[in-house]
C-alpha cells in the first residue's frame, strides 16, 4: 500500500490558504473553532463555524477530520451531520472562503465572507483503502 492510499493518511477534509488565513483571524479573537456541516448538497455548502465546543454535537454527527492550521495551537474538528455524511461520505472536502457576508451564527459572518465547501469524489484506489480500514462501508 503506498503512503497515497493508506487511510491514516487519506485527507478527509483539507483547507485553502485562503480559509486557514480566516481561521487564524478568527481564532485570534475568539480562541479555538470548530465547523459543523448540517445541509447542502453539493459544491458552494456553507459549514457553520462556531467557537470550539459552543455547537453542540449528536451521537450522529460525524467528525471528519481534525484540521490542523499552522499559528494555530488546537486543531479545529469538522463534523458534519449523519444523515448529510451519507450524501457526502465518497468525497473529499476543501474548506474554501470566498467574500460575501455568509449566513445564522457561523464566526465569519460579520467579515464580509463566508466559508463554503468545494469537493472531489475519492479516486478508486483512495476509497479502496478506507473501505478495507473500516473507515467507508462499501
Amino acid at each position: 500500500m503506498t503512503e497515497s492510499t493508506n487511510p491514516a493518511t487519506i485527507e478527509r477534509v483539507a483547507l485553502t490558504e485562503a480559509a486557514a488565513e480566516l481561521i487564524r483571524s478568527l481564532v485570534a479573537v475568539h480562541g479555538p473553532v470548530m465547523f459543523h456541516q448540517s445541509g447542502g448538497c453539493c459544491d458552494g455548502s456553507a459549514p457553520m463555524c462556531y467557537p470550539k465546543g459552543m455547537f453542540r454535537t449528536g451521537q450522529r454527527d460525524v467528525l471528519l477530520e481534525e484540521l490542523v492550521i499552522d499559528g494555530v495551537d488546537e486543531p479545529a474538528p469538522f463534523y458534519m451531520s449523519a444523515s448529510q455524511y451519507e450524501l457526502w461520505k465518497h468525497t473529499h472536502i476543501t474548506v474554501d472562503v470566498v467574500q460575501g457576508r455568509g449566513s445564522g451564527f457561523s464566526l465569519e459572518a460579520p467579515e464580509g465572507k463566508r466559508f463554503l465547501i468545494r469537493s472531489r469524489i475519492f479516486s478508486d484506489d483512495e476509497y479502496r483503502s478506507l473501505v478495507d480500514a473500516g473507515v467507508l462501508a462499501a
